[in-house]
């Protein structure tokens, strides 16, 4: 049927081609969506120039200033004409695409910044007598000129999108966008600890107010990560961090992974880097949270600084105009070593718990008055006496007396005390028949007595699944399962890994596969959707760990139920067996959802909470 308006003059479409003022403005808006993207590819670009110095500025949020001031190697004055002329670059010379070993190489950064705002470039390369620059305001280019600088560049960008006023609708609050850019800044120093940074705000009013700066670290390239991270992430990272360094087939990873314990409400403490570049990436995002899977509900995030090296033509950074997503060759590589890697040093971290753990207790026994005064006020007139003056009437005061009603004293078969001098110390005492209470050398730990015996039943059922594989069930009648020859293919390609943890298939004839065994401990399953879920993982990850997860969270509930349970009084020689087992277990700091199974308090702690120091 014909449905065209006769009233409506058909027209023939024409193919012009755009001018280089409107191809710099589109690629301005895949390159630069807000001020944190203009000050990444400019500080990437003084990277790039060897800068062991880079401090920027920003006014308004970077909308009407972004300034970035380095040491580098500098642009030659034949060449700033050139540097703004969309696809010209330095950093590589077309013959390879794939061999990258810079941040910028697409040579868009620049000439898009001048098409959408007012940009002057400013620089002196080595050992030129003069320094020169040059300014492009909406894309229209203006001469070079001399100007006056010792070495490296200047690269000033004012009022970003003026030209494209369109977009300026879009940015949000000056406070939002100096937290991306912050953001931005922060990461690319951690991929350079051996580079000063200084991030300003310059807007009026600010007087040049120093929101983030960070000298050049020093030492090998762990102290120097570690400083780094330090300043960034805090002390409390630094402490709780374990530090990584593993390689697979070429691929190595280094930086630093947090103790379960230490985990945060969000994924916002999760940085990772591909060959130095900041890379938010679905792959190795999901390699880190496969990696915690075991120690971390899922509403909790690991935190962790990560950095992958490989071969430049074994993983393209070329899939995104922002070059903030990466594609590896081998994905399944990649995944498999950030999972065993810190899987491994978890393991190795043994009973170890996150020190903030510790504060967080010590900050409950320090609880609010609502008037605002602590529970526990120094007196200091009574100071010399040791004494306290405590508040009665205030909540949590009886609270706090009954913590530590009814406490049975702790003794061996021979009657005499145990040691202290082991990690977790000697049982003295079990409170409210759940909470193990001991003496170390120096301080005294509470153990939670249920969380831990969970954790360690949960770790002997591992253990025992990885030495005698996982008992299956045959189906009273085999179960096939339809699929493309292809997908086929790739499931029968892992069909021994399936087979150790009780899940045996067979080839049918063409695409089908037929599915004769599954894991005893998972009950009635459906087969064919278990199948579908491990084909997904493959075309994801290159490898399947869904049957795996299933098992063991089915482990973690019998781990559960048949652990010691709240309520039970124990004797001193359980109390002291639990503790000598937590200390030679991996990953007894934390029970099987990420909670601690104790808390140690230092005496120097204990002493500052009663005013004794």
């Amino acid at each position: 049927m014909n449905t065209t308006n006769p009233q409506i003059e058909n027209t023939q479409p024409v193919i012009r081609q755009l001018d280089s003022a409107a191809v710099n403005r589109i690629a301005a808006g895949e390159v630069v969506e807000r001020p944190a993207s203009a000050v990444k590819e400019l500080v990437e670009n003084a990277l790039d120039a060897g800068a062991v110095r880079v401090d920027i500025a920003y006014a308004d949020g970077g909308k009407t200033l972004i300034r970035v001031t380095d040491d580098g190697c500098g642009i030659a004055e034949d060449q700033l004409e050139l540097a703004l002329a969309r696809h010209a670059t330095s950093k590589i010379d077309g013959s390879d695409l794939l061999n990258i070993h810079s941040f910028g190489f697409r040579g868009e950064a620049l000439p898009s910044l001048g098409a959408v705002g007012r940009l002057v470039i400013s620089s002196r390369a080595d050992g030129a007598a003069a320094a020169a620059s040059i300014s492009v305001n909406g894309g229209l280019v203006g001469p070079v000129r001399p100007a006056a600088l010792s070495r490296g560049s200047v690269v000033e960008l004012r009022d970003l999108f003026y030209a494209t006023p369109a977009r300026l609708k879009f940015l949000r609050s000056d406070r939002a966008e100096v937290q991306a850019i912050t953001d931005a800044v922060k990461r690319l120093a951690m991929a350079e600890p051996f580079v000063g940074f200084t991030l300003t705000d310059v807007s009026k009013g600010g007087a040049g107010r120093v929101v983030f700066r960070s000298d050049a670290q020093t030492g090998d390239m762990f102290d120097a990560l570690h400083g780094r991270l330090r300043q960034i992430l805090g002390g409390d990272f630094a402490e709780n961090a374990l530090l990584i360094d593993a390689e697979r087939e070429g691929i190595t990873l280094t930086g630093y992974a947090a103790l379960p314990t230490y985990s945060r409400g969000a994924a916002v403490a999760q940085f990772l880097f591909v060959n130095g570049r900041p890379v938010r990436d679905k792959l190795l995002t999901g390699a880190l949270r496969g990696a915690y899977s075991d120690f971390l509900s899922r509403d909790r995030h690991p935190a962790a600084a990560l950095f992958l090296e490989c071969d430049p033509e074994r993983v393209d950074v070329n899939v995104h105009p922002a070059k903030a997503e990466v594609r590896f060759r081998e994905p399944g590589i990649a995944r498999g070593l950030i999972v065993s890697a810190l899987r491994h040093a978890l393991a190795e971290a043994g009973h170890r718990a996150s020190t903030t753990v510790a504060a967080a207790t010590l900050g409950a026994f320090q609880a609010e008055h609502p008037t605002g005064a602590p529970v526990y006020q120094m007196d200091r007139q009574a100071r010399g006496y040791g004494g306290m003056n405590f508040d009665r009437a205030a909540p949590g005061f009886a609270e706090t007396q009954a913590m530590f009603a009814r406490v049975e004293p702790v003794f061996d078969e021979t009657g005499a005390e145990p040691p202290v001098d082991l990690p977790l110390g000697a049982a003295r005492a079990q409170v409210h028949e759940n909470y193990i209470i001991a003496q170390t050398s120096d301080g005294m730990v509470i153990v939670d007595q249920h969380a831990a015996h969970e954790r360690l039943v949960y770790e002997r059922l591992k253990k025992q699944m990885a030495e005698n594989g996982v008992r299956a069930q045959a189906l009273l009648i085999p179960e096939i399962i339809e699929l493309s020859e292809s997908d086929a293919d790739r499931l029968l390609g892992v069909a021994d890994d399936l087979a150790s943890l009780g899940l045996t298939i067979e080839p049918f004839g063409g695409g089908s596969v037929c599915v004769r065994e599954t894991p005893a401990i998972l009950g009635e399953v459906n087969a064919e959707a278990m199948i579908r879920d491990v084909l997904d993982e493959l075309d994801d990850l290159g490898e399947t760990q869904s049957v795996k997860d299933r098992i063991e969270a089915i482990l973690s509930r019998v781990a559960c139920h048949g652990s010691i349970r709240s309520g039970r009084r124990m004797n001193g020689a359980e109390m002291n067996a639990l503790l000598r087992e937590m200390e030679i277990t991996p990953h007894s700091g934390q029970c099987n959802h990420g909670r601690p199974t104790y808390v140690e308090l230092k005496l120097a702690d204990i002493e500052r909470l009663f005013g004794r120091t």
